[in-house]
């Protein structure tokens, strides 16, 4: 795992917690049962950041504006330095999905360098990943992890793939898959926490594109093949 500075260990931490606490508070609530109708069409979503993801124009867009500003409070009042407290001002939540019941969800999350006042280094992006990845341990019992690193277009991507049951309902298990990237003007994940190989697959194959590198699947099919757990 890269080496990281007190401030960017903050902001990573900072940002995994609300991460958490957005994707628990999605998959509690119910939503519709899919049906058995045709497949829908792909729905886009681009961000100023500088990458776009396609995604099923019939999974359900959760208005996060009205949940993150209490989220970033209670983040900046446990912070305990300047650089805890930006990293909980900073943090974006740009797509947040949810789809069946149980819902399985998918998300979007960003930490502008702008807006932070720091930089990643490429040598950042394992030790970013895992961190972020780290704070669904708050809310989700994690097990069987695999990580894995892939190229797509010009960038490289880490992800990681695990098993885990809600602590507040353990009795519906959940595949969660986190995908990282630097990007020039943030870092960026990808959340998927899906209830079957369906919502997996339509988590992975979502069209990204990041910083004018022609559209690829978020997820290549061999991404795993070398992991090690």
């Amino acid at each position: 795992m890269a080496t990281f500075s007190k401030a960017t260990i903050a902001a990573r931490l900072v940002l995994a917690s609300v991460f958490a606490v957005c994707a628990g508070q999605a998959s509690a609530q119910d939503s519709n049962p899919s049906s058995p109708a045709k497949p829908a069409e792909s729905a886009v979503y681009k961000s100023d950041l500088g990458f776009s993801y396609s995604y099923p124009s019939d999974w359900e867009l959760v208005d996060t504006k009205p949940m993150l500003p209490s989220l970033k409070l209670q983040e900046e009042q446990k912070a305990s330095s300047d650089a805890e407290k930006r990293g909980a001002q900073c943090t974006q939540i740009g797509l947040l999905l949810r789809h069946g019941s149980p819902a399985s969800v998918m998300m979007t999350m960003a930490l502008p360098y702008d807006c932070y006042g720091s930089h990643f280094s490429s040598t950042d992006l394992a030790g970013f990943g895992t961190g972020v990845s780290s704070g669904l341990k708050q809310s989700f019992d994690i097990k069987d992890e695999q990580y894995s690193a892939y190229k797509s277009g010009t960038h490289n991507l880490w992800i990681e793939r695990a098993n885990g049951t809600a602590k507040n309902n353990p009795s519906e298990p959940y595949t969660i898959e986190t995908v990282c990237a630097l990007l020039d003007k943030g870092a960026i994940c990808w959340m998927g926490m899906v209830k079957d190989d369906v919502g997996l697959k339509i988590f992975e194959q979502g069209q990204v594109t990041l910083e004018g590198d022609a559209p690829t699947a978020l997820v290549p099919a061999n991404a795993f093949a070398a992991a090690k757990k």
